[in-house]
């Protein structure tokens, strides 16, 4: 059975919550999502609580579901009321980024500049040149988003340099020996 599954979500003033059998639409102050949820979960509503449990003549493996629909739904929520946040820091001489627009364009060493386009829905801000703020509702398209950005040039275990998630550590390796 899953725990995730039996806690229910408790929902946040401001957000807007319509059940139409196994299609969710969540409506709020950053935008809005609709989901459906899948056929062995059965979702309710009562009195601002949304619980999640095993649709009937279901077996275990079914809760296991439950508890996985009830995270993206709970992350849905979260989204349309606060919002997500994903840091990366730029690491390394001559290592900077610009925002021009809906691009980033980043300086990683190589001979050309890397134009990174933002998928829809995620913006960016650049409180320095080595650090990049990713903001947006939907947390898989911000953590593909900083995914994609720290694949350009990932740190490297000798020297650090690359592009790192904040308050990532690089495990560091011993430079060769004569």
């Amino acid at each position: 059975m899953s725990r995730i599954a039996k806690n229910p979500i408790i929902l946040p003033s401001g957000v807007n919550l319509k059940i139409d059998g196994q299609n969710v639409g969540i409506k709020g102050a950053n935008g809005s999502f609709d989901y459906t949820v899948h056929k062995t979960v059965s979702i309710t509503e009562d009195e601002g609580k949304i619980v999640f449990a095993p649709a009937e003549g279901c077996n275990d493996s079914a809760w296991a579901m439950a508890g996985t629909m009830r995270s993206l739904v709970s992350n849905m929520i979260q989204g349309v009321s606060t919002g997500f946040e994903r840091k990366l820091e730029l690491v390394g001489v001559g290592y900077r980024a610009q925002l021009k627009g809906k691009a980033i364009n980043l300086s990683l060493g190589f001979s050309h500049p890397v134009v990174y386009e933002l998928p829809e829905g995620v913006t960016a801000e650049l409180p320095s040149q080595t650090e990049i703020v990713l903001k947006g509702a939907d947390k898989q398209a911000l953590g593909q988003a900083a995914a994609n950005i720290r694949a350009y040039r990932p740190p490297e275990p000798y020297k650090g340099k690359g592009v790192k998630y904040a308050g990532e550590h690089i495990l560091r390796k011993e430079a060769k020996k004569k």
